[in-house]
Formats: C-alpha cells, sequence, structure tokens
C-alpha cells in the first residue's frame, strides 16, 4: 500500500530535520554497506587454490610451494573477512528547507594534521602542572 500524498511530505519533512540537525548519523543511515557475492566467490577461490597449491608443494617436497599455497589461503580468508573500503568521506552538504544541499560549515578550513599519543599525553601532563598539580 503506497504512501499519501500528506505521510510523504512528513517523511520528506523528517528527513530534512535529520539531515540538516545530524548529517552523519543521516549518512550512515543512508549507506548500508553489504558485502557482495562476489566478494566471497573471490575469496573461496583464492582459498581453493592456496589449497591446492600447498597439496601439491607438499606431494612435490617443494617448501616453497606449500609456503606460498598456505600465504594464498591466508589472503583467501582475510579478503572474505575483512571490510569494504568506504567510497565517502563525510557529509556532503546540509539540506535547506528548500531542499537545496549547502556544503557544511567548515569545509573550507583544512583541518590541522592529528597529533600523536604522546603529544596529546604531554599537552595534558603540561596542563595539569599549570592548574596546580590536579
Amino acid at each position: 500500500m503506497p504512501l499519501s500524498e500528506y505521510e510523504q511530505r512528513v517523511l520528506e519533512q523528517m528527513e530534512r530535520a535529520l539531515t540538516s540537525d545530524d548529517p552523519r548519523l543521516a549518512t550512515t543511515l543512508q549507506s548500508t554497506p553489504r558485502k557482495s557475492g562476489l566478494r566471497y566467490v573471490a575469496a573461496g577461490i583464492g582459498v581453493v587454490g592456496g589449497l591446492l597449491l600447498l597439496v601439491v608443494g607438499a606431494a612435490t617436497a617443494n617448501p616453497w610451494l606449500g609456503v606460498a599455497g598456505f600465504v594464498v589461503m591466508f589472503a583467501g580468508v582475510a579478503f572474505a573477512f575483512s571490510a569494504p573500503r568506504k567510497r565517502a568521506s563525510g557529509p556532503v552538504g546540509v539540506v535547506d528547507g528548500d531542499g537545496k544541499v549547502t556544503p557544511p560549515r567548515g569545509a573550507t578550513k583544512t583541518s590541522p594534521p592529528s597529533q600523536g599519543f604522546l603529544t596529546r599525553l604531554e599537552e595534558r601532563w603540561d596542563r595539569r602542572r599549570e592548574q596546580g598539580g590536579r
């Protein structure tokens, strides 16, 4: 049963409000990463090929072929269980009430390079010493 025009308008308004309030959540909810069946088929072929190499390497007393077979099997399993790469790096923009998409605030600014763990730890230590040993 299709939605009525009123229900469609209300749903669109809710989507716009969600996108403008929390663009990161809206992006997360819109993109549902699914692993394709082709990924599992390729991994299965890699595992079977690696197993064959391992058996042939053991039968011919060639250890390098067996090691190569094990590496191919391991790579196939790792490929099957690894997550696909994300294509989107963040929200594209904010949807206005008119339905126009504007770039998010701060999109023109470049983010400072991330600091290492030890640098942040030293800064926290220095701030605590300045505040009186807390």
